[in-house]
């Protein structure tokens, strides 16, 4: 039997007896809950005319906790509006007509006196009582953001909460503020440790790039090509007509540098993928270029085709443990390579991959792959993507066979592909270790202010 609860009528901020027990049942009982407009203060906010001749930063802000932000620098003359609000530092930062997901943000030394349009609204924040790390820490969090979306009203277009209703109605947790700093310095604490372990990652990403170039003999990657006179080059070195690269460039100083398509004893097969008939209702798939990103396969991006359609290919052409998986277009896609493993046999792919079989008794194809996705290979494809005289970004299996690699013997090719592989794995660690040091950082949080 369901028992009867007193409320005094001092606790209810306005006369919504649902929203006062979702504030009761949701937030840590340890700490007061209070109206936003407990610590916020109505802003006194300067406007300024604009000059065509200036340049302004326009401020917005961010969904899910990211923040406030400079949207665009633009000089006068590009705005329509003639006058804007000049940004007050240590102020809360919104849209007045979209308030869901979070969008709030902290007006730091960073943003102030950037502008903001009339869509845009302040709130002073008052220090004494509320940490301005603290407030824009509630705005991360998933669960805060729910809550607060329950008071979202609005189309599906502009979905917002009333200023005054957030001032009069909605209520959160407020520690003291000696609490709230050390809350905040608990999150960061998790957040400095994630940043550090992304760093290390970073830095032995750099560290895989200079060990290649080194181990290879490769010191003229950077070499800076004149531009200025006129300049000699073998027809054999060119690679399409009308344009020239250097291939000085390309050149190791240890080991001979060859092509695919003057070292035919190098590859067993090059392959374009197929054009595939799709069908929504098949259970067989297809990889496409999104699948394939760099030195991993992604299958949630696949399609499914035609069942009769899938049956009809050549074994040959399907993926192999060792094969060499290449983006043949796309800008920004182009020149991402794979290295096949086990667990990506015998998949098909469109016409917009290439498939590299590569004689593994002479090259390595992980060996391959690593450089091929080096700054190295990526320079070739982006100069041979430059070359194309109709302007699509398209590789392609003859200028696959183009792109120059050093050759060393297999054994070295063995040592090179086993070295960067166990630094690989370092990073896929770090990064990992670093998502959940991110991801504990707002568990941590969350734990702190709701009830478990």
């Amino acid at each position: 039997m369901a028992e009867l609860t007193k409320i005094t009528f001092s606790d209810l901020s306005i006369w919504d007896v649902k929203n006062y027990f979702r504030q009761q049942d949701t937030f840590n009982e340890s700490y007061p809950l209070v109206l936003f407009g407990e610590f916020l203060n109505k802003p006194i906010i300067k406007k300024t005319k604009i000059d065509d001749d200036k340049e302004y930063r326009i401020l917005g802000v961010r969904s899910y906790g990211k923040g406030a932000f400079i949207n665009r620098t633009v000089k006068g003359d590009t705005l329509k509006m003639r006058t804007y609000q000049v940004a007050p530092k240590d102020h809360l930062f919104w849209c007045k007509v979209d308030t869901k997901n979070g969008a709030f943000g902290i007006i730091d030394d960073n943003l102030a006196n950037g502008v903001a349009s009339s869509n845009m609204t302040f709130a002073e924040i008052d220090k004494s009582k509320a940490s301005t790390e603290y407030v824009q820490l509630l705005f991360t969090s998933p669960k805060v953001n729910q809550y607060m979306d329950g008071y979202v009203t609005g189309t599906t277009n502009r979905r917002y909460i009333k200023p005054n209703q957030l001032l009069e109605e909605i209520k959160i947790p407020l520690p003291p503020l000696q609490e709230q700093n050390r809350i905040v310095s608990q999150y960061n604490q998790k957040i400095q440790l994630a940043q550090q372990q992304e760093q290390e990652a970073n830095n032995l990403e750099q560290d895989i790039e200079e060990y290649l170039m080194q181990k290879l003999g490769l010191t003229n990657i950077d070499k800076k090509i004149s531009k200025v006179g006129l300049k000699l080059i073998n027809y054999k070195d060119i690679i399409d007509w009308g344009f020239n690269i250097d291939t000085t460039k390309f050149q190791s100083n240890l080991y001979n540098t060859l092509a695919l398509e003057n070292s035919p004893s190098l590859f067993e097969e090059a392959f374009r993928g197929k054009s595939p008939k799709y069908d929504k209702e098949s259970n067989k798939f297809i990889l496409n270029q999104k699948c394939n990103r760099w030195n991993y396969i992604e299958l949630e991006f696949t399609k499914t085709v035609d069942e009769k359609w899938f049956t009809s290919i050549n074994e040959r052409f399907f993926t192999k443990h060792g094969d060499v998986l290449i983006n043949s277009t796309g800008d920004g896609t182009i020149g991402r390579a794979t290295y096949i493993i086990k667990e990506f046999e015998n998949l098909i792919y469109d016409s917009h991959l290439l498939l590299l079989r590569l004689n593994k008794s002479k090259v390595n194809p992980l060996y391959f792959t690593y450089v091929f996705n080096s700054k190295y290979g990526q320079l070739q494809v982006e100069n041979i993507k430059s070359a194309q005289s109709t302007k699509q970004t398209e590789l392609g299996v003859t200028n696959l066979k183009r792109i120059l690699f050093p050759v060393p013997p297999i054994e070295i090719q063995n040592n090179i592909a086993s070295h960067i592989k166990d630094l690989n794995s370092q990073i896929n660690s770090l990064r990992t270790i670093a998502h959940q040091n991110r991801e504990e950082a707002l568990i941590n949080f969350e734990q702190e202010i709701f009830n478990s």
